[in-house]
């Protein structure tokens, strides 16, 4: 169970920020468990990490990555990848956290503008994070 977790979370590191610096891929990770802990989203990381929702009859997915299916199909860099794991394991095995996202539940790239209404916590690498 620990190592499908540990996966789930690596690729949605990977996906979203495994080109980022190493406090944005933290950031991404934190996230994801943030929102396992949460109460607001499913409390297992993998369920968090491929959610869809339906809104007038459009699947939209919590990270827009998994909705990509050309990202799905694309062969992973193999050492962004493993950073990526190393990332993980340090999040949800050791409890590696940044104070700056702390109870973060959203994030977006600094290219998209989603008029979500909300203050934004702080931005690390290409991204913008909010509660």
């Amino acid at each position: 169970m620990r190592q499908t977790q540990l996966d789930c979370l690596a690729r949605n590191i990977y996906h979203e920020a495994g080109y980022e610096p190493f406090e944005g891929k933290v950031a991404v990770a934190q996230v994801t468990i943030n929102r396992t802990e949460s109460g607001q989203f499913p409390s297992d990381i993998c369920k968090v990490v491929y959610q869809k929702n339906v809104v007038y009859e459009k699947v939209l997915c919590q990270f827009s990555w998994y909705c990509d299916q050309a990202s799905l199909k694309k062969p992973m860099n193999g050492p962004v990848y493993t950073e990526s794991m190393e990332v993980a394991k340090k999040v949800l095995l050791e409890g590696f956290r940044l104070p700056s996202v702390k109870n973060a539940l959203y994030f977006h790239g600094e290219q998209v503008q989603p008029n979500w209404g909300k203050p934004p916590l702080t931005k690390i690498g290409h991204h913008i994070f909010y509660l």
